[in-house]
Formats: structure tokens, C-alpha cells, sequence
């Protein structure tokens, strides 16, 4: 089979296509045959040796996919031979064949894609975990999403929407901004000039938003806290925006506001079957059509370094899938 292996940290283009021996399961796994597979931020920072955890060389990357199952190993009951399957991994989704552990993997629903399923684990997850069980939000209250058109960001915009909240998102072009007006936001603010912070309080009589979801860091983090409502939740998903800022103290005391962290994969390790619940109501919102998975960039399994560059540049919207069966 064939797969995408990183032997030394480096660029996209340091990765290699090549042929290797097929994955055999072991006990409770399941050999998957991948049709695609989705790229997220860490997968740039896995390649570069920037991520916070690192598989050993060599290693495929990738965090999710989909697929359909090829073999089933011992003791595997909950599964079955050529069922389409989707499911979070980590890392190792540029493959032909992945050997997965059978609990990390859900039953794809038949009005699915692969290319959806393959990109809903991570940024559904993490964005449902990030509303619901860390920053608590409740129907009424103002969200601003900022990078509002990438994977996290678009999806935390359509979950804001089902919870009730008022949606403000935030990006850095119209044509970004015109995705997430598509998904839902009732207000959308272009950060591109540095005016965040004055654009939030223009929408909000002064007050800013009750709850901020953040994964880009770097400068507009420090504007965030500065545009954060009294008693409001700043959720730290991550630094796409190439640093990690300091936390200013002083305003979390003066707004009384929290500075919350999200990190969905040891959330879903740690708390599987809450993670359970936040995903039978991702897939039951699916099946209504209130959450429409955006895939925006497609590319075949040998374009590799070039999805990543899509990611690594900004220039993502939805999701960027690596098709690897078409």
C-alpha cells in the first residue's frame, strides 16, 4: 500500500509517497480502507516538530479519516465487513490501509460523504467540547468566533448557532467572512485592519462578547481579552496565528472574566462517554441539516504537500481533505 511518511522533521515537501507493508489489526482494531483523509493545523506543527506530542520516525500524518472496513481483528463485535466507518487517529491518515483501534471509530451516516465524515471528528468535537463543556454557553448570549471560515472556526459558528447564541464572526478577508455569513453569523467583523477589539464593542453597546472562541492567538488574542464581557469565557483552541501570547493578568482580574483551555484530544480520552454525548448530538444536528460540513479544498493522495501548504499559509476554508480512494 502506499502512504505518506515524515522520516525527519521538515517542510510538506520533506514528506515522501511511499510503499510499505500493509497494517494487520490486532486485537481490537480494525483494518480500514481509507477513502479520505482531513488535515488540521497540528499535522503542520507534527511535521515540523512544533506539536506538544510526537509520533515516532517514520510516521504518516493525518487526524482523521474515513473509510470502509477490510478486516476485523480479534474480538472486534461492534463492527462489520464493509461498513463505511469515519473516526479520529492522531496521526497516521495518509495511508492506503490504517489499522485503528474499533472504539475510535463511528458508523458513517448514509447522507454522508467521505470527505465529510473523514473531516467532522476533530473540529466538531473540539468545537462542541469547547461550547458546551468549557465555556458553558447558554442561549442568548454573544459568540465571536475568530478565523471563522477555517475547520474549527466554521463549525464553532454552526454549533453557536444551535445552542442559541448570537454569532459575531470574525476573519481576515470578505471571503472568508462570506462563508460563515452562509453557515449562520448574524454579524461579521473583518480583523484584517487590527480593529477587533473596537469592531466587538461597536456590535455589543460596549459590553464585548460573552464568550470568545480563539484559535489563532498572536496578536488578536491580547484584543480579545480587551473585548471580553464582564463574567465572559476566552477559549484558547490554538495558535494558528504563528505564536503563543501572554496571558494579561490584570484584565482577567478587571473584567472577571475566565481564560479557559480546550484540549479535545485528552478530553476524549479522559472523558469518553461525555465525548460520546457531544457527538450523537453532532450527528443528530447533522441528520436535520442543521450542521453542513464544508469541505473547501480537495486534493489527491499525491498533491500531499500541497493540502498542507493550503493549511500552513491561511488559505484554508472548511475543511482540506486528501483524497486517497476517489
Amino acid at each position: 500500500m502506499r502512504a505518506v511518511l515524515c522520516h525527519a522533521f521538515g517542510p510538506p515537501e520533506s514528506l515522501t509517497l511511499e510503499d510499505v507493508d500493509a497494517p494487520v489489526p490486532k486485537p481490537g482494531e480494525v483494518l480500514v480502507d481509507v477513502h479520505a483523509a482531513a488535515l488540521n493545523f497540528p499535522d503542520v506543527l507534527m511535521i515540523e516538530g512544533k506539536y506538544q506530542s510526537q509520533p515516532p520516525f517514520p510516521f504518516a500524518p493525518g487526524g482523521e479519516l474515513s473509510g470502509t472496513v477490510a478486516a476485523l481483528g480479534e474480538g472486534v463485535t461492534d463492527l462489520q465487513l464493509g461498513q463505511a466507518v469515519f473516526g479520529g487517529v492522531g496521526s497516521g491518515a495518509f495511508v492506503e490501509q490504517a489499522a485503528i483501534a474499533a472504539n475510535r471509530l463511528r458508523v458513517k451516516p448514509d447522507s454522508m460523504t467521505f470527505a465529510q465524515a473523514a473531516g467532522i471528528s476533530t473540529t466538531y468535537g473540539t468545537s462542541y467540547h469547547a461550547l458546551k463543556q468549557r465555556a458553558a454557553l447558554q442561549p442568548g448570549e454573544t459568540l465571536l468566533v475568530l478565523g471563522a471560515a477555517g475547520g474549527v472556526g466554521l463549525a464553532a459558528v454552526e454549533l453557536g448557532k444551535a445552542m442559541g447564541a448570537r454569532v459575531i464572526a470574525a476573519a481576515s478577508n470578505d471571503e472568508k467572512l462570506a462563508v460563515a455569513r452562509a453557515a449562520g453569523a448574524d454579524e461579521l467583523i473583518n480583523y484584517a485592519d487590527g480593529e477587533l477589539k473596537d469592531k466587538v464593542k461597536a456590535l455589543t453597546d460596549g459590553k464585548g462578547a460573552d464568550v470568545i472562541y480563539d484559535p489563532v492567538g498572536g496578536d488578536l488574542f491580547d484584543q480579545c481579552m480587551r473585548c471580553i464581557n464582564w463574567n465572559g469565557r476566552v477559549l484558547v483552541i490554538g495558535f494558528t496565528g504563528g505564536y503563543i501570547p501572554k496571558v494579561p493578568i490584570n484584565l482577567i482580574l478587571l473584567k472577571g472574566c475566565q481564560v479557559v483551555g480546550v484540549f479535545y484530544g485528552s478530553f476524549s480520552a479522559r472523558e469518553p462517554a461525555v465525548n460520546e454525548e457531544n457527538f450523537g448530538q453532532v450527528l443528530r444536528w447533522f441528520e436535520t441539516g442543521t450542521l453542513k460540513p464544508l469541505v473547501g479544498a480537495r486534493y489527491p493522495m499525491e498533491e500531499y504537500a500541497a493540502a498542507l501548504r493550503c493549511l500552513s499559509e491561511r488559505r484554508a476554508i472548511g475543511k482540506v481533505v486528501l483524497e486517497i480512494r476517489p
